[in-house]
């Protein structure tokens, strides 16, 4: 298998969490963002076609491909289920993704968010295939997975397709042994098949970015970094992760990162300590572990947002915030969307939550806060 080049830093741009103007990308802060990034030698980007409804993808054509040279940067884009049903959609809508990016190639293309469910559309669809196919026409440089769902789950994946030359797994201090996602344990099948490893979620949807009071002072107290910046660090002590993706919304994250990943040291000894101690903080608040990647939001018949409203609880319920009250109501009362209440139990969200939530369950205990 030929060697994956994923650029001289180990940090990547992962476009899912671009900064807003209301309902629309904010192109000129993106621009500054992307301007920054590749300043500083970083060349990775990341999207999908879900990503901000499609916005994430047109605002790479508008803020990268158009105003740089195709060999300055690395486009990552990916294959997702629900918009292809056969076979025959594949290549059409790969189309559109190269057409709305602007490129004629992606450097990486990965089979996105692969399970033991959805694992066998793609395989009934002929989808590792076709994408193979892609490469050979040089329209993809490098094929891959991104994954969320247990070990063996991806060892069987990795077993029927060993031609996969790089795979993308959520992984961060909290999931490392968390028994719903089992980052630790996905870790090392990858290393058993020898494929270089993408991680994704690294501050947990922002969440170690923006610690409890309790966890952040065992951070403090190191008189180091940003708590984001531990987060970023324990991901890069670990040597088979090639790439480290953080979803930047605003220009103030863009330079907190770069200034600690351009030359990234993995964690001492004191560091992992503390970071341990964080982990045990941390589990014992009981936070719903929503990574607010919106996922469950698209099909939801109700049109509930359900990361918003989970946000609202944890601040209530860990960060003991009064005014979740009425964030909660602004976001439930939205024109078009639904409280938690209105919940009708199709189960559509849990079928496709990256971090396995029993997401209807989740929302009774949520209208049981607010909606009373």
């Amino acid at each position: 298998m030929e060697e994956v080049d994923f650029g001289k830093q180990r940090f990547g741009f992962g476009m899912m969490r671009l900064p807003m103007k209301g309902e629309e990308v904010d192109i000129e802060t993106v621009k500054k963002m992307v301007d920054l990034f590749l300043q500083e030698g970083f060349v990775y980007f990341d999207t999908a076609h879900g990503y901000l409804d499609g916005k994430s993808e047109k605002a790479i054509k508008t803020c990268l491909t158009s105003r740089y040279p195709r060999d300055k940067y690395l486009l990552t884009n990916k294959l997702t289920e629900p918009y292809f049903h056969k076979e025959e959609d594949i290549r059409p809508f790969f189309q559109s993704q190269l057409d709305a990016c602007g490129v004629d190639y992606f450097d990486f293309y990965l089979m996105h968010a692969q399970n033991a469910r959805n694992y066998l559309h793609f395989q009934k669809c002929h989808a590792y295939e076709t994408a193979f196919s892609l490469k050979k026409e040089g329209k993809i440089r490098h094929v891959g997975i991104s994954f969320h769902d247990k070990p063996e789950v991806l060892d069987q994946i990795l077993t029927d397709h060993p031609e996969i030359e790089a795979v993308q797994i959520q992984f961060n201090y909290v999931d490392y042994d968390n028994p719903a996602v089992q980052s630790g344990d996905c870790l090392k099948v990858c290393e058993k098949h020898h494929k270089p490893i993408i991680v994704m979620e690294p501050v947990k949807g922002g969440t170690l970015a923006r610690l409890p009071e309790d966890c952040g002072a065992v951070l403090d107290a190191l008189q180091g970094g940003s708590h984001a910046s531990y987060a970023l660090r324990f991901v890069a002590s670990f040597k088979p992760i090639k790439m480290i993706l953080s979803g930047m919304s605003d220009v103030a994250q863009m330079k907190d990162n770069l200034s600690f990943m351009k030359d990234v040291k993995p964690l001492n000894e004191e560091e992992m300590q503390a970071i341990n101690k964080v982990k045990e903080l941390f589990h014992a608040k009981n936070m719903i572990p929503c990574t607010a990647c919106h996922y469950c939001t698209a099909g939801c018949p109700k049109r509930i947002l359900i990361p918003d409203l989970f946000s609202c609880y944890n601040a209530k319920m860990t960060f003991k915030d009064w005014n979740s009250d009425f964030y909660y109501h602004e976001v439930a009362t939205k024109e078009g969307h639904g409280k938690a209440s209105d919940c009708i139990k199709c189960g559509q969200c849990e079928r496709v939550c990256p971090q396995h939530l029993q997401i209807r369950k989740l929302l009774e205990d949520v209208s049981n806060q607010f909606d009373k």
